[in-house]
């Protein structure tokens, strides 16, 4: 039990500054508050703290407003009026938060009394500050607005795509259950419609990430950066590490984990008794059971795992029953809706929204643990003075994440009766484990060559892509007569279009995660104490000392992965005897 094992439902922040009663229409509105900290005279440490905290209101306040238009949009993708208001925010409202947010940054980076407000975070802050002046350029401004609105168009693109299979029309996601089918037929079948309803706006999807890149070079050269890459190392406060770092991470991944794979995949095609291994052979059970259904419906799904935190420690379960009761959720796949998942911290109220798409496969379940690994950072940094104490960079946002999938492995049983159901279970996630490592290394490396090859045209970006793939990817798989297929794979990935460069984080924090499992595994109190003492610094210390504080090495060495993968391989073992 953790000292936190109670938490109330919370009303809306109070709001002094902006009065409670404020309600956003245009950018006229809020511009006055903007004015006033802009040039409000700033004459001791308790005011300049007091500004810190209006414009942390503010900001709180316009960031929730932001966070709803996109839940709602996201839940319903051909909801026009739904696409106009999140449109309205890009176009209207978030040109004119950059030009504001660079004059106050600006304003208070140099103010005298900064040294006097001691409290942990605001070094943090302020560091990120002055790379924010140091990156800023007015004339981004419309290019980065023009290219927020065109990210936004992969999720519409990619929300829209249905394949019918036995009569029924159905999204992907539902589609892809039956790629764990033991019948081969089936499977082949629905990976072939899954892959060709895909190829149908491949040339689109090309088009779009062509104008996404060359936006994005724009920008970067802008802010004098020579590739998009070094702009965003800088933009996203990637203080703690380097390109070169993330090169080092491949070639790691590389030499201690795709060996690993290439086992898998020999095992695999021999338990199958096949000729060749195909894409639709690796999610089938290898001895040919029927696939886990750990739930059938998204309300089974969440009561489950509310029941799973609750037992890891009472408090995570309350988390989760507070965002129920809030109806903070929207969890199973439905047409129209967009892929992926999400947890969307909301600054205000302080309880964040979970998003994803739920059909009934073990994957799914462990979605909903991570975005509630998630969920539980953000509520944990609630309380956290300012806006930026709480907003975490995602190396550590993601160890929240992963963390969780596997701190409560001990308590699945409350998805699977029996327990050979559940040492399958286990033993798929930490397989998957082996698999997230090499994929994340590939996406990573493929944004590199974008960025530093920006010039590059739709089949120079194939052919890198497969390249870079293959190195990779175990040398068993059998892509004959499917190699147009493979060539789109990465289209599949959302965070190409809609969050460039947020990928290796996945993998940084993958290794992180095992090691608070590990740490979880000697001993469990100290494990998890470790893990929430460290969520809840929320980014009021560097990456290092928030690893540090979950008592984990902040390092994607070849040597400490090999570590890390030797513990999972024993693990594995332990559970297959």
């Amino acid at each position: 039990m953790t000292d936190q094992d109670t938490i109330d439902i919370p009303r809306r922040s109070a709001r002094p500054f902006i009065g409670e009663e404020f309600d956003l229409k245009t950018w006229g509105d809020v511009e006055p508050f903007f004015e006033n900290l802009k040039n409000r005279e700033i004459n001791s440490a308790s005011e300049l703290r007091q500004w810190f905290s209006d414009r942390s209101e503010v900001e709180s306040y316009l960031s929730e407003n932001f966070a709803w238009r996109y839940i709602r949009q996201t839940c319903d993708t051909a909801n026009t009026g739904l696409i106009n208001a999140l449109q309205f925010f890009i176009t209207e409202i978030q040109p004119k938060l950059a030009e504001y947010g660079n004059a106050l940054d600006k304003k208070v980076v140099d103010n005298p009394f900064l040294s006097e407000l001691t409290e942990p975070g605001f070094a943090i802050t302020l560091r990120g500050m002055k790379k924010a002046i140091e990156i800023f350029r007015d004339e981004n401004i419309p290019v980065i607005t023009e290219m927020q609105t065109e990210e936004r168009r992969y999720g519409a693109i990619a929300g829209a795509m249905t394949v019918t299979l036995d009569n029924e029309e159905m999204t992907l996601q539902k589609a892809a259950d039956r790629l764990q089918s033991t019948e081969r037929e089936i499977r082949e079948e629905a990976w072939r419609a899954i892959s060709e309803r895909r190829y149908e706006d491949h040339g689109l999807l090309d088009e779009l990430l062509n104008r996404l890149v060359s936006l994005r070079d724009k920008v970067g050269k802008n802010a004098g950066f020579e590739n998009y890459r070094d702009y965003m190392f800088a933009a996203m406060g990637r203080f703690d590490y380097t390109p070169q770092d993330c090169f080092n991470f491949h070639d790691s991944v590389k030499e201690a984990v795709v060996p690993l794979l290439n086992d898998m995949a020999t095992n695999r095609k021999e338990a199958l008794k096949v000729n060749a291994l195909r894409p639709w052979d690796t999610k089938v059970d290898p001895k040919g059971l029927a696939p886990l259904k750990p739930f059938e419906t998204g309300e089974e799904l969440l009561d489950k795992t509310i029941r799973c935190f609750s037992r890891l420690d009472p408090f995570l379960g309350d988390c989760l029953r507070i965002m129920k009761t809030m109806k903070h959720l929207d969890l199973e796949s439905r047409k129209g809706k967009a892929p992926g998942g999400y947890n969307y911290p909301l600054d205000e109220i302080g309880v964040p929204f979970i998003f994803m798409n739920a059909t009934s496969n073990l994957r799914d379940m462990i979605t909903l643990l991570h975005e509630g690994g998630h969920a539980v950072h953000s509520l944990v940094t609630r309380d956290l003075a300012i806006n930026s104490f709480k907003h975490t960079t995602a190396e550590v946002a993601e160890l929240a994440s992963m963390s969780m999938e596997l701190i409560t492995m001990d308590f699945w049983d409350e998805f699977f009766d029996n327990e050979a159901d559940l040492r399958r279970a286990k033993i798929q996630h930490l397989e998957s484990i082996i698999e997230t490592l090499p994929w994340v290394a590939t996406v990573d490396k493929f944004q590199h060559w974008m960025y530093e090859n920006p010039e590059h045209t739709a089949e120079q970006r194939a052919d890198a892509w497969v390249g870079i793939y293959d190195q990779f990817t175990d040398d068993v798989m059998d892509w004959s007569e499917l190699e147009t297929f493979k060539k789109y794979l990465w289209q599949r990935q959302l965070h190409i279009y809609e969050v460039p460069f947020y990928y290796i984080e996945y993998g940084i924090a993958q290794l992180g995660a095992i090691g608070v499992w590990k740490n979880y595994r000697q001993d469990r109190e100290k494990g998890l104490k470790g893990y929430l003492d460290a969520l809840k610094l929320g980014y009021t210390a560097t990456i290092g000392e928030i690893y540090q504080a979950a008592n984990i090495p902040f390092d994607f060495s070849k040597d400490y992965i090999t570590e890390l993968m030797q513990f999972v391989r024993t693990e594995l073992e332990r559970l297959k005897k």
